[in-house]
């Protein structure tokens, strides 16, 4: 006769199992509530953000998300999926993703092979150069001009680990502070807090391009930490729902569909204030388009 005590636990050794397996079939859960919910950012210009504070995101990689949820829509023959949103951050993306809180993350995720120990990622869709945003009058024109100042970076970005490793390289010397999103961390650097931001350059492009004083400043746009390519982040170990999200992304790239939805978001005027990023393709950009991949760096 088994023991009770190895009943229990063999019992609960199941339940967690099916919940995992449970938690890892995205399309079944999805046909099961009808819901799809999406992890998004109230801030990052043209990517995902909020344009009037409220309601729901918007943006680029939002784009190309909700073509991932027509394809779920006609795959699993659903008349209609609710598509709801979770504000994450630098910090909770990968916990929210993980735990079944959030289907897919679509907004600045770089996709790094660290990541790819917890998370999958579809087919790059963005690729960006990290690099500084400052004041035009500040006489930084080079990273290394940061020798000996204070500057901004989002808190648990890829911008912090580089900056680290290129002021431990001994080529500068700074102080940084860690900013609670993409907006607190270009505020400390427009209000003087700090010399410069460290960021994506596009993204800096978004900011700088939406504020009250976009003349006042420029991006380093000669120097870079590194290039990091941009991915939609999916659970793990869910073989049908990655089938579905990687030929989706991979057909907008290579059919040329991508084309259109860049223009809306990079070369002409977005919302809420019409502004234009007039940030054309780059050459790493054109790249992986023509050919799809999810390598990270």
């Amino acid at each position: 006769m088994q023991h009770p005590l190895s009943l229990t636990l063999a019992l609960a050794a199941a339940l967690v199992c099916t919940a995992a397996a449970a938690q890892s079939d995205t399309l079944a859960k999805i046909k099961s509530s009808g819901v799809i919910t999406i992890g998004a950012r109230d801030s990052q210009i043209p990517f995902s953000y909020k344009p009037t504070g409220s309601g729901d995101p918007t943006g680029f990689t939002n784009d190309i998300c909700l073509k991932i949820v027509d394809a779920v829509k006609a795959q699993l023959a659903l008349p209609k999926i609710e598509v709801r949103y979770m504000i994450l951050t630098s910090t909770n993306r990968i916990p929210l993703l993980t735990n079944g809180s959030v289907d897919l993350d679509c907004a600045t995720t770089t996709n790094t092979v660290q990541r790819q120990q917890q998370v999958a990622f579809a087919p790059s869709h963005f690729v960006t150069n990290i690099t500084a945003a400052v004041k035009k009058d500040s006489g930084i024109n080079t990273l290394a001009d940061l020798n000996g100042k204070t500057v901004s970076t989002v808190a648990g970005s890829t911008g912090v680990q580089l900056l680290r490793g290129y002021r431990k390289s001994g080529n500068i010397e700074v102080q940084d502070l860690a900013a609670k999103d993409t907006a607190d961390g270009f505020l400390m650097m427009a209000s003087g807090r700090t010399a410069a931001y460290i960021l994506d350059d596009v993204q800096l492009a978004g900011l700088i391009a939406t504020s009250p004083n976009a003349a006042d400043f420029k991006i380093l746009t000669q120097e870079s930490l590194r290039q990091e390519p941009y991915g939609i982040m999916y659970r793990k170990e869910d073989p049908a729902f990655k089938a579905l999200v990687d030929k989706t992304v991979t057909d907008i790239l290579t059919s040329g569909a991508i084309h259109e939805i860049y223009a809306k978001w990079f070369t002409r005027p977005i919302p809420p204030t019409n502004a234009n990023l007039n940030f054309p393709m780059t050459e790493p950009v054109k790249a992986i388009y023509a050919k799809p991949n999810a390598d990270g760096v």
